[in-house]
C-alpha cells in the first residue's frame, strides 16, 4: 500500500486555494533566488555614488564603515584600473568619454562617510573653489579635504590611493603626526602589481607626500 506524502489538510483544500498557494510559494522562491544571485559584493563595504562631475566622483559609505573596509574599497578601485578600467561596474559613468585612449583615463574618487559631502552641489562647489580666492570658498575647500575618508586617483598610467583626510597632503604640510589619521596605501604606475589590504601589515606612509605630480 502506497503512503501519500501530501498532508491530509492540503488535499482537502479547494483547487483555487492550492493554485494560489503554489503561486505564492513560487514567487517567494523566485524573489529569494534573485536576491541571492544579485546580492552585493560582500568583499567590499556598501557604497553609493553621491555625485559625479567631469573626472571627479564623490562616493558615500555608511558612517560606521571602518578604515580597513574603506581601504578594501580603494584596493578594489585599483584592481579595476589594472583589469581594463571598466569602472562602469563600480557604478561610475565614463570620465573621459571623448578620449581615444579610453573612457576612464583620468578619475579622482573622494570617499565620505557623511552623505552630505557627497552631494552634487558640494562636489561642484569644491571643484569651483580651486580657482576662487574667496576666503569662504577656501575654507569650504579645506573642510571638504579634511572630511575625506578615502581617496583614489588615476591619471593616465599613474595612480594613487590614500586612507584618511587629504588636506595636509595636497598642501605638502603633512608630518609624522598626521600619519595617525592619514596615510598612503600605494602610488605608482598602473602596470605595477595590484596590492591587497592587510590589517596585520598596513601600507606605510611614505616620506614623500604630495599627491601630484605623479
Amino acid at each position: 500500500m502506497s503512503v501519500s506524502i501530501v498532508p491530509e489538510w492540503f488535499r482537502k483544500l479547494d483547487t483555487v486555494v492550492k493554485l494560489g498557494l503554489g503561486v505564492f510559494i513560487g514567487a517567494f522562491v523566485l524573489i529569494w533566488g534573485g536576491m541571492f544571485l544579485t546580492r552585493p559584493d560582500r568583499t567590499i563595504p556598501p557604497y553609493s555614488i553621491g555625485s559625479q562631475e567631469g573626472t571627479a566622483v564623490a562616493v558615500h559609505v555608511p558612517s560606521w564603515t571602518s578604515d580597513t573596509e574603506i581601504e578594501t574599497l580603494i584596493y578594489r578601485f585599483q584592481r579595476v584600473a589594472h583589469e581594463g578600467r571598466e569602472f562602469g561596474r563600480m557604478k561610475i559613468r565614463p570620465t573621459t568619454d571623448n578620449d581615444p585612449a579610453g573612457r576612464y583615463q583620468r578619475i579622482t574618487i573622494y570617499i565620505f562617510a557623511n552623505d552630505h559631502w557627497a552631494e552634487p552641489d558640494m562636489l561642484h562647489r569644491y571643484l569651483s573653489s580651486e580657482t576662487s580666492r574667496d576666503p569662504a570658498e577656501q575654507a569650504f575647500k579645506a573642510e571638504f579635504e579634511k572630511t575625506v575618508r578615502g581617496y583614489y586617483r588615476l591619471d593616465g598610467s599613474a595612480e594613487e590611493g590614500r586612507i584618511g583626510r587629504i588636506y595636509e597632503v595636497l598642501r605638502g604640510t603633512d608630518t609624522a603626526a598626521t600619519a595617525a589619521y592619514a596615510r598612503q596605501l600605494f602610488k605608482g604606475p598602473v602596470t605595477a602589481a595590484v596590492g591587497s589590504p592587510s590589517p596585520q601589515a598596513p601600507a606605510d606612509k611614505p616620506a614623500s607626500s604630495p599627491l601630484s605630480p605623479f
